[in-house]
């Protein structure tokens, strides 16, 4: 789960070729690697064709040695409130590459998803 670091110190999820400055990318950071706090979440429970329902989402914030970055993706439970801390954990598939209109081999099914810390 990378982030792009830029020379001004911001970080961008998902990388950008091109940062807030205006500049290429020096560096990535791998945001599997720390905790983030949700800022804001939702359930959906009309899901793309192959999507789990229901389906929360949410908008987390990581601190990176005091540089914000933030990211939206499928929470692993229901259990979730603003200001809970997650981290990331790696999934399969987090939609059924076998439903849709897509042909499975056309994309990656793989990904993150966010998992609350006790």
């Amino acid at each position: 789960m990378d982030a792009a670091r830029y020379p001004d110190g911001s970080l961008t999820h998902p990388p950008h070729p091109v940062g807030p400055g205006g500049k290429e990318p020096v560096g990535t950071v791998d945001l599997s690697d720390y905790t983030a706090e949700v800022v804001t979440w939702t359930t959906s429970t009309a899901t793309p064709p192959g999507v789990r329902e229901p389906n929360t989402l949410a908008i987390v914030e990581f601190d990176v040695d005091g540089e914000p970055v933030r990211a939206i993706g499928q929470v692993t439970t229901e259990a979730v409130e603003t200001g809970d801390r997650v981290r990331p954990v790696y999934c399969e598939e987090l939609r059924d590459p076998d439903a849709g209109i897509r042909a499975p081999d056309s994309q990656a099914w793989d990904g993150f998803r966010f998992e609350p810390v006790a």
